[in-house]
């Protein structure tokens, strides 16, 4: 593992775990909100994956999907008649998404720089 972390990946754990306590400050319980608390805890665990793999563009891929997923979430379920429940979906998926997405931007670029942070190593024996 690395020294330092991305601060990408660190928003991500702080954004994940704002998603899947919101029902805190919205009260929405239900399938919504379970939807809300599965979501942020699977932004959480694409962040925990990219923290200790920085090479890996799957845990960022995961991030944009589980941003979008959230974003969507409010028309998908029905709760857009929640203002408070349906705001927090749509702003906190779309920080989720766009922190994944520039950090698949540099998952890429330390993939690049260094292929074994990647979640495979390609050996070629001699």
């Amino acid at each position: 593992m690395r020294k330092e972390a991305r601060w990408t990946d660190l928003a991500l754990v702080v954004v994940g775990l704002a998603l899947a306590l919101s029902y805190v400050w919205h009260g929405m319980l239900g399938f919504g909100g379970g939807s809300m608390l599965v979501l942020g805890t699977a932004a959480i665990v694409a962040a925990i994956l990219s923290l200790t793999r920085p090479g890996a563009v799957s845990s960022e891929i995961a991030a944009v999907v589980i941003g979008v997923l959230a974003f969507v979430l409010p028309w998908v379920v029905g709760f857009t008649h929640e203002p408070v429940a349906a705001w927090s979906a749509w702003i906190l998926g779309a920080v989720i998404a766009a922190v994944g997405a520039y950090g698949l931007v540099m998952a890429v670029r330390a993939r690049r720089r260094d292929p074994e942070l990647a979640w495979t190593q390609h050996v070629t024996e001699v």
